[in-house]
């Protein structure tokens, strides 16, 4: 028996010996319970279905049973409240046989349960940031808030390289003002490529940390490569493969799943589908279709690749590969519970495809894994702290802007200089009114961020893109993109696997109403930027061509594929740098630069060559290559080489006034930003300019040799 379970409060050895069966703790809750015991900020690393959420919740219960602690001694923050609704049940059943109360507190749960009785505030208080960002300008219910000891940060992961993430740091650092103390941190999350990095991010170095990192265990997988050109073809084998099966189906994007959905209904039994756009009615009942004995299959994008409990599955279909080896491990980690091989169906469409699929899971077999990278420039963030400062204090000055709101760790590369520059513009546009020494929120402020008590202040995501979809009667059906909204003539959809017609719409609401529809066999698209692959993928393609073969135990069949695909990248490419080819095609001379670092480096670099080599040059690109055309008849190559190690050279100033500022409507207060900061915030967090600087400068340049001719071929 260890040596933590026997020290755990009775109450507690009770519950888990009686509800769970358990007499010990695993070895990730050993871990945690010693370091959180020690009062130490924890970053817990394991598997899905690895035991992390007890590991976190058996040390907090523990000491608030052994100290009798009153009020809210816990936040469970998640990033979904799907999520949260999951986990609530987990939580009570640990807790009310303790006499421990849990309450969630998110944007689904009615407005009057949003609240407790006075001195009886709940133990566990399960939240969004958002949410909680609400909850801090409730004057009597925040007063509860200031006997938290711990909070827990569910799938930590998914916050940090996001505006979301720079928010929750400026909330913990505001719970740290009102509770007098450092509040201990306890962050959940799957397989990072640099954990360190983030616990130093989760704990600010406030006191001591740890990490407590678990592998995977081993155990046996099953993949199983599926290659087929025709989609009819591929719908056939996707029916084939889940009949009967308890099975997730992962695309890449909403309007993929919609697509995928209609192909497939009325050939699968029990099909659901599940998105971000889809009504929070719609994603519940695909949530719950596993509870099902019968076969259940929900086609899903990232969605359900967060902790939300759907139970045993048989299968995962991946359609097309994921776009990094972090979501494919989350896919991967939903399938093979309970001592049952992980099998994993990969639904590919071409060899390029089955070459990246191979390229992930050997960098999964290598424990490599995408490190996460917090933004640097968040002004974004902010302003949106600027505006609830002043809307909780009405007025205030310049300096106590610095000292209150500058002074988050979140803000730490933030100068003070800016801040001013930021508050002058301010004040130049009427977001901000001074008054003598200080200011306070201003008309256009209110204008444009007033609305219902200042609600939109709380929240970074901005909805100016989409259109809520309602039924006559006021049901939520989802959410549309308001550019296929305005570009859709026929008014006829098909959204979450029903027909819709859309009879009315309501520009100054962002609202569409529709009605059922018998009809709607149209594709539907959301907006959103190039992903690709990461670039740990696409090195990992370089890696395989170099090599020549894979490291797995590839089928005859397969390995053709993978041949074919690798075939396609010329000889003489090693495993890091540059390469360019030169070749004469049917449209002139044609310059191929095999980059294979990712579709977002590889469109910063095609942005800053356009300028070297003039407007004239025709270029495309993707994840592994820039294809150029019309460079002219001889030495294109050359050319191409020398404007590459000019933008090598760039400095930052000269390579942010090249670049075009991406479009504001991607961030709620870009306009309440000057010009300068705005683009000084999309170079940094945008583009990624001083990543991409430094990976370009590291690089070699090479020039193939032009292919020879071909027999009976002009030269």
């Amino acid at each position: 028996m260890s040596s933590a379970f026997t020290n755990l409060h009775e109450s507690l050895q009770q519950v888990l010996a009686q509800r769970l069966d358990w007499t010990e703790l695993r070895e990730v809750q050993e871990r945690a319970y010693t370091a959180v015991a020690a009062g130490k900020d924890v970053l817990v690393i394991a598997p899905t279905a690895g035991g992390k959420s007890e590991a976190a919740l058996i040390p907090v219960m523990d000491d608030i049973l052994k100290h009798g602690r009153m009020g809210v001694a816990c936040l469970y923050i998640s990033p979904l409240k799907a999520l949260i609704n999951d986990q609530e049940d987990r939580f009570r059943e640990f807790c009310i046989p303790t006499s421990l109360t849990v309450m969630k507190w998110h944007g689904d749960v009615p407005k009057g349960d949003r609240c407790w009785k006075d001195g009886e505030p709940p133990h566990f208080l399960m939240i969004t940031p958002e949410s909680l960002e609400v909850l801090l300008q409730e004057k009597t219910l925040s007063q509860d808030l200031r006997r938290v000891r711990t909070v827990i940060i569910d799938e930590l992961h998914a916050f940090v390289e996001s505006e979301r993430g720079v928010q929750l740091k400026v909330l913990l650092s505001q719970l740290d003002r009102i509770t007098k103390h450092p509040v201990q941190r306890i962050g959940l999350s799957a397989t990072t490529g640099n954990p360190e990095e983030v616990l130093r991010w989760m704990s600010d170095d406030r006191h001591g940390s740890e990490l407590v990192a678990i592998p995977a265990p081993p155990r046996d997988k099953q993949f199983r490569f599926i290659v087929e050109d025709d989609e009819d073809k591929r719908i056939d084998a996707l029916v084939d493969i889940v009949r009967g099966r308890k099975a997730l189906v992962f695309v890449n994007s909403r309007s993929v799943a919609e697509k995928l959905m209609r192909s497939a209904s009325g050939r699968i039994r029990n099909l659901h589908i599940h998105h971000s756009s889809l009504s929070l009615a719609t994603r519940k009942e695909s949530e719950e279709a596993f509870s099902s004995q019968d076969g259940a299959c929900i086609i899903c994008t990232s969605t359900l690749e967060l902790g939300i409990d759907i139970g045993d599955l048989d299968v995962v279909v991946q359609v097309g590969p994921p776009n990094s080896v972090s979501s494919f491990l989350q896919r991967l980690g939903r399938s093979g519970r309970r001592d049952k091989a992980a099998y994993v169906a990969w639904l590919l469409k071409d060899p390029c495809e089955v070459l990246c699929s191979v390229a992930i899971i050997e960098c999964a077999m290598n424990k490599k894994v995408e490190p996460l990278t917090p933004l640097k420039k968040p002004y974004n963030v902010l302003v949106q702290q600027l505006f609830l400062y002043l809307f909780r204090h009405a007025r205030a000055s310049r300096r106590q802007l610095v000292t209150s709101v500058l002074s988050h760790s979140a803000f730490s590369g933030i100068r003070p200089e800016m801040l001013d520059r930021i508050v002058t513009y301010l004040i130049e546009q009427g977001y901000l009114t001074p008054d003598g020494e200080m200011v306070m929120l201003g008309e256009t402020a209110e204008r444009e961020f007033g609305r219902s008590n200042w609600k939109d202040l709380y929240s970074l995501i901005s909805g100016g893109g989409e259109y809520r979809a309602v039924t006559p009667d006021g049901e939520m059906v989802g959410r549309l993109d308001a550019r296929f909204v305005n570009s859709h003539n026929d008014g006829e959809i098909s959204l979450g696997g029903q027909g819709w017609s859309m009879i009315k719409c309501d520009e100054g609401h962002n609202l569409v109403v529709v009605v059922p529809s018998s009809s709607a066999t149209s594709g539907i698209f959301w907006t959103g930027s190039e992903i690709g692959y990461s670039l740990l993928v696409c090195r990992q393609v370089q890696v395989i061509h170099a090599r020549g073969e894979s490291s797995l135990p590839l089928t005859d069949d397969d390995d053709e594929m993978l041949r074919t695909a690798v075939s396609r990248i010329p000889a003489g490419i090693g495993r890091t740098g540059l390469h360019i080819r030169e070749r004469k095609g049917e449209r002139g001379i044609a310059v191929t630069v095999y980059s294979l670092n990712g579709i977002r480096f590889n469109r910063f670099l095609t942005l800053l060559l356009q300028h070297r080599l003039g407007s004239k040059a025709q270029m495309r690109y993707n994840d592994f290559m820039i294809r150029i055309l019309r460079l002219g008849k001889g030495g294109a190559g050359e050319r191409v080489a020398t404007a590459l190690r000019e933008v090598q050279e760039m400095e930052p100033e000269e390579i942010g006034s090249l670049l075009p500022p991406p479009p504001s409507e991607g961030w709620k207060f870009a306009r309440a930003l000057p010009g300068p900061a705005f683009c000084e915030m999309a170079l940094s967090d945008h583009y990624h300019g001083e990543e991409f600087r430094e990976l370009l400068r590291e690089m070699t340049v090479t020039v193939l040799p032009i292919p020879l001719p071909l027999p009976g071929k002009e030269p």
